[in-house]
């Protein structure tokens, strides 16, 4: 007995041997053109938090600029790639540029699991009901919150990289890359699903190892004055849409325009003779870059242009703070990114127009000039996605942007930060949408401004 209970220790002590930094790998994912810079500061405070006992930082990856590629951000194309820096390692460890960490707690978790078996760990999202951004399916289906990171073992990263060129025949968009790559994980593991801990934390809480930080705005100076707002609409929506776009979000916009296939007095709209499409809408989009350059090109006082549907839902005030990290003399578009085939080099990513896009001045330029529809009716996100790829520009995504409804996400997604914007007037008040995530942020642009939006 007394030999069993001695192999016994012996077998716990193995198992639960202390994780040192050596067996961590960080990869984080980062952006080119990321002017907040919170990848580097999450590098360093990585470094910051090694032990007096191991004075050596683990090996911190930013994806951007270690495996450069155009579908680098939904993770799975520089799966390969990333084995190769990871297979001498226990644990591979994914970030986004936003989360934090609390190294020594990251550590004592993960002892308690098997690094030999095929594992990932981190904190699952389910839908609460079928949604439009994870294609109907499941809604009991787990995915993790990207910033609150990702633990995944060796054995299991090495069978996904063999496995990459599958999704690349397979997938044709990329709309949800942490809802895809879970996916992915189940139907190219033997149906290996994420396993929650609620270390991995959706917001800020004392017991986290890795958390998601909530934005903070920066110290560059913008105002109202400097965005112009142009909202895409069209007659058969005048009296449905328009109505509350005016009572929402636009009365604390400094200048707004209405474009739309027919004039309007009452509102007012603006025709710019582009008739209206029932999908695409590319000449309309196209029609707009052109109209606002023209419109601000002798005015040096705006900045920016923020082009939405006539049913997105979104805060003036928090584009503000958005903007305000971001330089206006450097080509800049914001929003939500998708992609499409991404998996090829020949693939490109493109902002989905439904949450709003944000263009610099000097970018909109470029576009005007250079960007052409092959049909009014063609896709005008992924027109101008191609016609970004094509000017060498970065699209910055931001996860404040939002294609669909609050209710098309999980809850605790949409707990830690602070949203630009939602899309999609269908099955939902929207006025109590704007009222509930929006118009208390955007009273605090009165006590700075006088509003009196010019249309």
């Amino acid at each position: 007995m007394e030999k069993i209970g001695l192999v016994f220790i012996i077998f716990e002590f193995i198992f639960v041997q202390a994780i040192r930094n050596s067996d961590l790998v960080f990869v984080i994912i980062s952006q080119e053109e990321n002017n907040l810079s919170t990848e580097e500061e999450l590098k360093f405070e990585i470094c910051q938090q090694t032990s007096i006992e191991e004075d050596e930082c683990p090996p911190i990856y930013l994806s951007h600029k270690d495996f450069p590629h155009v579908g680098g951000w939904t993770l799975i194309p520089i799966l390969n790639k990333i084995y190769e820096i990871s297979k001498n390692s226990s644990w591979l460890i994914i970030l986004e540029d936003r989360s934090m960490i609390r190294l020594e707690k990251l550590k004592k978790l993960l002892e308690e699991y098997d690094d030999s078996k095929e594992l990932w760990i981190g904190h699952a999202l389910e839908d609460s009901n079928p949604t439009i951004i994870h294609h109907f399916h499941d809604v009991e289906f787990m995915y993790p919150h990207m910033g609150a990171g990702i633990a995944i073992t060796i054995p299991l990263l090495q069978r996904l990289s063999t496995r990459t060129s599958v999704a690349g025949k397979t997938i044709d968009f990329n709309i949800d890359r942490s809802y895809e790559f879970a996916m992915f994980i189940w139907n190219e593991a033997n149906r290996t699903s994420l396993i929650h801990n609620d270390a991995f934390c959706s917001s800020k809480k004392e017991n986290c190892a890795v958390f998601p930080k909530e934005f903070k705005k920066c110290d560059m100076s913008i105002t109202a004055e400097s965005i112009y707002f142009v909202v895409k609409t069209c007659s058969k929506f005048h009296s449905i849409r328009v109505p509350t776009v005016l009572s929402t979000w636009a009365r604390y916009a400094k200048k707004l325009d209405f474009i739309s296939d027919k004039e309007d007095n009452s509102i007012p709209t603006i025709s710019l003779g582009i008739p209206n499409t029932e999908s695409g809408h590319c000449g309309k989009t196209m029609a707009i870059i052109k109209y606002i350059f023209e419109k601000i090109k002798d005015n040096n006082s705006i900045k920016w242009a923020v082009i939405t549907d006539d049913d997105t839902i979104l805060s003036v005030h928090r584009i503000i703070e958005l903007l305000s990290c971001y330089n206006a003399d450097n080509d800049v578009a914001i929003g939500e990114r998708y992609g499409y085939g991404v998996y090829d080099s020949h693939g490109f990513n493109y902002i989905t127009g439904g949450g709003g896009m944000v263009f610099s001045r000097t970018l909109l330029e470029k576009l005007s000039a250079t960007c052409k529809c092959p049909s009014i009716s063609s896709p005008d996100d992924m027109i101008l996605g191609l016609c970004l790829s094509n000017l060498g520009v970065e699209i910055i995504h931001s996860h404040l942007f939002h294609q669909a409804r609050p209710i098309d996400y999980s809850p605790r997604f949409l707990e830690s930060d602070r949203h630009v914007s939602f899309h999609k007037h269908w099955m939902i008040d929207p006025i109590k949408v704007y009222e509930e995530w929006f118009a208390q942020e955007d009273l605090k642009l009165v006590k700075t401004h006088t509003f009196k939006t010019e249309l």
